[in-house]
């Protein structure tokens, strides 16, 4: 995959880049995003990029929005909050962006929430999936999601591990993250719910290498079936545990567990059911599959599989979309009106149907019956009917 640095943007007709220091402002109207676009995660923002700019150049192509063509600046965070912070603030007030996009992780995202409502700019998550991003109890909120939500995944979650466990036990291992813990109280709440059996709740820190305590507290417990929430790194970490430790418990996972998992832990990984919102594998759509081309084009990818995050590519180019048809609904580029307007699109996407795409109610814009089960086998992760393990 190419490289991108510390801030990329995108014109009618061509890429430039720059350094963060010396970036020229940007081409109105813009859409901002603050991404890990370095750092162990810097696939997510490949594939945030990927459908950013492909739903961008059609929408150009056709003359834009209200006669202008949409611009995507971008900065990089690296996964860390206080660096999100500036982003938001540089793309609110040097950039004067119409609306800002936000990357991988929850814990950046929930930092923004506040500098976001200072400046009164819509947000859209499109791959961070934490509860509390898009319910900050702020009103009028400007916080919405085109992506997983958390409390919806934590049903999903544990309904899928009460379905493959044999014990019924079930065990769950977090990352000491804003997303990892913020998944805790809707597991509890789901599993109550469900009546699922959680008999034990393990955390670890980003960079552990060795997780065989937690591990063996789990296997202790009986839970033969556990539900995951972390980063490729860690999960191919745990799995490595699990193997010295000869522990064979089926995992479940968030969908964190997308991107270099198969390359990283290899046949270890087999078997590991994950969640997400969409899958370039398999059968696809006429319009999913134009856009597909149009990415392995662009790009000069080898296969789907190079899209490292294919739900944040999927839920990116949606997201582009009903903004754009907020813009033009709201008839101006004015932030509230746009922010407004979001309540009134209706949209089909790739990733689905969007009939309103948010209410006041409601700022998640994909909703659970449309996420999708998939599984790594033998270095991909495809969808988990075409593996042995949904059988």
């Amino acid at each position: 995959m190419k490289f991108f640095p510390a801030r990329f943007a995108i014109g009618s007709t061509a890429i430039a880049f720059a350094l963060m220091s010396s970036v020229a402002q940007a081409a109105k109207p813009c859409v901002g995003a603050s991404l890990p676009i370095t750092g162990p995660t810097a696939w997510a923002a490949d594939s945030i990029r990927m459908g950013v700019e492909v739903a961008m150049a059609e929408i150009n192509a056709k003359g834009g929005v209200l006669g202008q063509r949409l611009n995507f600046v971008a900065y990089d965070d690296a996964g860390q909050p206080p660096r999100g912070v500036d982003n938001a603030r540089r793309i609110a007030e040097s950039d004067d962006c119409i609306a800002m996009f936000g990357g991988w992780h929850s814990g950046v995202a929930l930092a923004v929430v506040e500098p976001v409502h200072d400046a009164q700019i819509p947000y859209i998550a499109v791959i961070s999936a934490g509860t509390k991003i898009t319910e900050n109890d702020r009103k009028p909120n400007y916080m919405f999601r085109v992506s997983m939500f958390d409390r919806w995944q934590a049903l999903a979650l544990v309904r899928k591990s009460k379905e493959v466990t044999r014990s019924g036990n079930i065990g769950v291992l977090y990352e000491d993250t804003g997303w990892g813990q913020g998944a805790v109280p809707d597991l509890k709440a789901s599993a109550t719910s469900e009546g699922a059996k959680v008999v034990g709740y393990e955390v670890f820190k980003w960079d552990d290498r060795d997780m065989t305590a937690q591990l063996i507290r789990l296997r202790n417990a009986g839970v033969d079936t556990i539900i995951l929430y972390s980063r490729d790194l860690e999960a191919n970490q745990i799995l490595r545990s699990m193997q010295r430790i000869n522990y064979n418990a089926k995992i479940v996972s968030a969908w964190g567990n997308t991107g270099t998992l198969g390359e990283l832990a290899g046949p270890l990984a087999n078997g590991m059911i994950v969640l997400q919102t969409f899958t370039w594998m398999g059968d696809l759509k006429p319009r999913q599959k134009a856009v597909l081309d149009s990415i392995v084009s662009r790009y000069k990818l080898k296969s789907p599989e190079d899209i490292k995050h294919g739900s944040g590519a999927a839920n990116a180019y949606d997201a582009v979309y009903i903004l754009a048809e907020a813009i033009k609904t709201a008839g101006s580029f004015d932030r509230k009106k746009v922010r407004d307007a979001l309540y009134t699109v209706k949209l089909d996407g790739i990733v689905q149907s969007y009939a309103p795409a948010f209410t006041p109610d409601r700022h998640n814009a994909i909703l659970p019956e449309n996420y999708v089960w998939t599984a790594w086998h033998e270095g991909k992760i495809l969808p988990l009917g075409q593996t042995p393990y949904g059988k």
